[in-house]
């Protein structure tokens, strides 16, 4: 467990704040020099520090204080330092915090406020290193994917996302029917493309159909193909997907739009592999693999009599859910930049995303999902002028956009910060736990950010799932 670090040249304030700590279930250890400070750092598993600014006699500067915290950035940049100080080194330790210390307290302290700060700290600073762990983890498996399989290019780095790819190539090499689940531009034609791309059948056609897209009366007609004259405006033969993908994959988007008729056919096509024209009597056959997708509850469907179950359950021998973006944050970014690069290929000089546009990425909740995402990207790249894309140029400026949060009119700052969760809890993860980094980033003075982790309950929620 980590501990925490109390560093103060003064016997009584060090006895005084290990026994208050030490009380509220916290281990503690103590030093007197910034030498004997450094070794403990070095040696033991310190989750936070608390120092003071001056270690020498009637010094009050602050000086020696500055030179420890920087001593310990060099050794642990993402260890968080809590700083002491008298009024007469105040100057020194708001230039710190400017630097990256957490934040700082005047003696005489408040246990109560202190022993929080020293709460979120800790859990901040686990967090963080949890996040380190499992997004470390993920990197080796998305990698190790990657090298054995074509993901088509798919950009991630969410645990979320790493799932869902590693179940498409696991089915990939099966040729059993797959269903892919999830909203409206998460990404379910990319998943279909990765199965098709590792299947027994990447060498074959594969066909693409979008069955919310044509009228319920052509429909049957692409699917099945039709003989000159079976309906109005057919003058010649329609070779349909069924026949086109033999031999290969057809893969069919927004199935719960098919017809009840439309259902039946299927069905009999992936019963039997036979078929027949519209216009027709002659009975055909193909060998294909269908690969399904929907942003329906075909269950629900199921239920309300609009979709045959006994299809469901032939299209629906491996489902791959497919998560919204909103549900993947840590996704966001990656994409953002590969959108970005691919949009300003031929540009002199490709635009960047400023820190406002990443915490205005980062707090959206993406309705639209990655399709959403890659049109603001493009937009971005449009409408932007110089080599700096803002929240303005991504149309995340205000509370007006889709998705975005309503502003508090408690900062200035605020009007180009959504104000939620997972903003904060992002912050935080890029400052690695260093709350004046963090607000400093949304625009926002410690006490605003302490306030909303306070208001949204991200330490008392973490401690419940410990």
């Amino acid at each position: 467990m980590s501990k925490v670090l109390v560093i103060d040249d003064q016997e009584a304030v060090r006895m005084a704040l290990k026994v208050m700590l030490e009380l509220s279930n916290f281990g503690v250890l103590t030093a007197a020099t910034p030498d004997e400070a450094l070794s403990l750092i070095r040696t033991d598993d310190v989750g936070v520090v608390v120092q003071d600014m001056n270690f020498s006699q009637d010094e009050t500067s602050g000086e020696e204080g500055k030179q420890l915290f920087r001593a310990i950035r060099a050794l642990d940049p993402d260890l968080p330092v809590l700083l002491m100080t008298a009024w007469a080194s105040l100057e020194s330790a708001v230039a710190l915090v400017k630097e990256g210390a957490a934040d700082y307290f005047t003696k005489p302290w408040d246990d109560g406020k202190l022993i929080r700060s020293v709460q979120n700290l800790l859990q901040l600073r686990r967090l963080h290193d949890e996040n380190l762990r499992l997004r470390a983890q993920t990197r080796r498996a998305r990698e190790d994917l990657a090298q054995r399989y074509d993901l088509r290019g798919l950009v991630y780095a969410s645990s979320h996302l790493q799932q869902v790819v590693a179940l498409a190539v696991q089915v990939a090499a099966s040729d059993v029917p797959v269903l892919i689940t999830g909203p409206n531009g998460s990404g379910k034609e990319k998943i279909a493309e990765i199965v098709q791309a590792n299947s027994r059948r990447k060498a074959g056609p594969f066909l693409k159909v979008n069955a919310g897209g044509l009228p319920e009366e052509l429909l049957e007609a692409e699917l099945f193909g039709a003989e000159p004259g079976a309906y109005t405006g057919s003058a010649k033969l329609r070779l349909g997907r069924f026949e086109a993908a033999h031999g290969g994959t057809l893969f069919l988007d927004e199935i719960a739009n098919l017809s009840p008729a439309g259902q039946a056919k299927l069905l009999r096509v992936l019963q039997t592999g036979e078929f027949e024209r519209l216009g027709s009597s002659q009975t055909r056959k193909a060998d294909f693999r269908l690969i399904s997708a929907t942003n329906a509850d075909l269950k629900a469907m199921i239920r309300a009599g609009t979709f045959r179950e006994d299809l469901f359950f032939r299209i629906n021998v491996i489902e791959v859910a497919v998560p919204a973006l909103v549900q993947r944050p840590d996704d966001i970014l990656p994409m953002a930049e590969r959108f970005l690069a691919a949009h300003a290929a031929d540009a002199a000089a490709p635009p960047s995303l400023t820190t406002a546009a990443r915490a205005a990425l980062l707090g959206h909740d993406w309705p639209g999902n990655v399709r959403e995402l890659q049109n603001r990207i493009q937009r971005a790249c449009v409408v932007s002028r110089g080599g700096a894309i803002e929240p303005a140029d991504l149309g995340l400026d205000d509370a007006s956009a889709s998705g975005a949060r309503s502003p508090e009119p408690e900062s200035a700052a605020l009007e180009d910060v959504p104000d939620d969760r997972a903003t904060l809890e992002a912050a935080l993860d890029r400052a690695q736990g260093v709350v004046s980094r963090a607000a400093a980033e949304l625009g926002l003075s410690r006490q605003a950010f302490y306030r909303r982790m306070e208001r949204h309950g991200i330490v008392m929620e973490r401690r419940q799932r410990r």
